[in-house]
């Protein structure tokens, strides 16, 4: 427990009244909002790294466990932070499944858009390189956002080795999703595809436009030249 505390500590050296306000805005922290019931300290992002840099080595997983589970949001940033270190650190593969193992049991604490983003592709998505990755099938084909989330952005890290098939795979199980966090996290998925193999990503589209939700398809097609962008957008291609 003395590390929560040390970390609580130095979260709050970091508070910034301006951002304690915006914060809720931002992330949708109200009635209603995909983050109601989220609460802010105002603490940013570098200075949560920088917190989680000093403290990753010696905390244990189930003080990350515990910090993870507390109502403010940048003590569960901090702690996913925190694991992402101690997973890129790590050696032994037991020592990376247990990081995996605590991230996939306690996914309803990873519960915005930033925590999913921070820490999907850098635990799970780097675990699974070279492993099977139902799990991820699994996860889009939940009725959870965030699991959902949690899905499509791991497979940044298969993108970013060359390969795309599981974002394609499920992209297509996200197709037709309501929410438009989804709609955003297929789009940029799509669009990093494109950036490493533009005719993967247009032969995908090109199957698939017609019943993408607009901000998903404008996401994609955003890197396009002009006149190919508006094709899309007119229907045209």
């Amino acid at each position: 427990m003395k590390y929560i505390e040390k970390i609580k500590n130095d979260l709050a050296q970091y508070i910034d009244q301006e951002k304690a306000e915006f914060f809720p805005k931002f992330f949708n922290a109200f009635p209603g909002g995909y983050g109601e019931g989220d609460r802010f300290l105002g603490v940013k992002v570098p200075d949560q790294r920088k917190v989680a840099k000093k403290y990753y080595k010696d905390i244990s997983l189930d003080a990350v466990e515990k910090l993870l589970r507390k109502p403010v949001h940048e003590y569960r940033l901090t702690a996913l932070l925190i694991l992402v270190n101690k997973f890129e650190k790590a050696k032994a593969h037991e020592d990376r499944k247990s990081i995996v193992d605590l991230y996939l049991n306690n996914l309803r604490y990873v519960n915005n858009w930033d925590l999913v983003d921070s820490s999907a592709y850098k635990i799970l998505g780097a675990y699974l390189l070279d492993k099977d990755r139902s799990i991820l099938y699994r996860l889009a084909s939940s009725d959870h956002l965030w699991s959902q989330r949690v899905a499509i952005i791991a497979t940044l890290y298969f993108i970013r080795k060359n390969q795309f098939s599981d974002t394609l795979n499920i992209a297509k199980i996200l197709l037709n999703h309501e929410h438009d966090l989804i709609h955003k996290a297929v789009g940029w998925m799509l669009r990093e595809v494109g950036k490493r193999d533009f005719q993967t990503e247009f032969e995908f589209l090109k199957t698939h436009y017609k019943q993408m939700p607009r901000t998903m398809l404008r996401y994609a097609i955003e890197k396009f030249e002009p006149e190919l962008r508006q094709r899309f957008l007119n229907g045209l291609v």
